[in-house]
C-alpha cells in the first residue's frame, strides 16, 4: 500500500479531499466536548483535518505517505506526524478522540485487532473513535493492486465489543467516490 499512496498522492488527493465529509464526520463531532484534541489517524491529504479544524477542534494528523503528510499540513495548517500506525506508539499521544476514516481498510483481518488496539492506546478511557470499513467479506483487490479487507457488519461490532468498545452510531453509505461500494461508519467509546 505505501508504494500506490507514496507514487500517487496527487491523484488521490484531487480524488478524495473535496468530498464532503460531513454526514461520517458529524456523528462523532457532536458528541465530543468543544475544543477536544482529535488525532487522524492515515489523514490522508487532511480534508477532516480541515472540517473539525473549523468547528474548534485541536487537531493533529498521522499519516504514512510523505507526500499526504505534506498536502495534510498544508491544507490544514496542524502537526502531521509521518509514521506507520502498525509500529508507531500511539502511547506517546494523548487525544480525546481518534479518526479513522479508511485508514485500516488495507489491514488484513487477522492484524486488525493489534493495530487498532495500538492506535485506540492514544485515547483514555470513555475517548471515542470514529472509524469506516469497507462492508463485504474477505478481501478484494483494486485495479490500482490495492488489497481492500472487507468487514461483516456483525463481526465488526462483534470484534469492538471483544477489545472492549461500545457503538454509539452506527450507519452505512454509498462511497461518494462513485465506486458503488458501501461504506460502515462506527462512531466508539472505549470502556471506562
Amino acid at each position: 500500500m505505501l508504494d500506490f499512496y507514496q507514487k500517487n498522492y496527487k491523484a488521490y488527493h484531487e480524488k478524495t479531499f473535496y468530498i464532503d465529509p460531513t454526514s461520517f464526520l458529524a456523528p462523532l463531532a457532536q458528541g465530543l466536548p468543544p475544543e477536544a484534541f482529535v488525532l487522524d489517524v492515515g489523514c490522508g491529504s487532511g480534508r477532516d483535518l480541515v472540517w473539525m479544524k473549523k468547528r474548534g477542534f485541536e487537531v493533529i494528523g498521522f499519516e504514512r505517505s510523505p507526500g499526504l503528510a505534506e498536502l495534510a499540513r498544508d491544507n490544514a495548517g496542524c502537526e502531521v506526524i509521518e509514521g506507520d500506525f502498525e509500529t508507531y506508539d500511539f502511547d506517546s499521544i494523548l487525544a480525546d478522540a481518534i479518526m479513522a476514516i479508511g485508514a485500516l481498510v488495507h489491514v488484513p483481518h487477522e492484524r486488525f485487532s493489534r493495530v487498532f488496539e495500538n492506535i485506540t492506546s492514544a485515547i483514555p478511557k470513555n475517548g471515542s473513535v470514529l472509524i469506516t470499513l469497507k462492508e463485504g467479506s474477505g478481501s478484494r483487490t483494486d485495479s490500482d493492486g490495492r488489497i481492500f479487507y472487507l468487514w461483516e457488519e456483525l463481526k465488526a461490532r462483534e470484534m469492538f465489543d471483544t477489545m472492549g468498545f461500545k457503538v454509539c452510531d452506527f450507519s452505512t453509505s454509498v462511497s461518494k467516490t462513485g465506486s458503488g461500494e458501501v461504506w460502515m461508519s462506527y462512531v466508539l467509546e472505549k470502556a471506562g
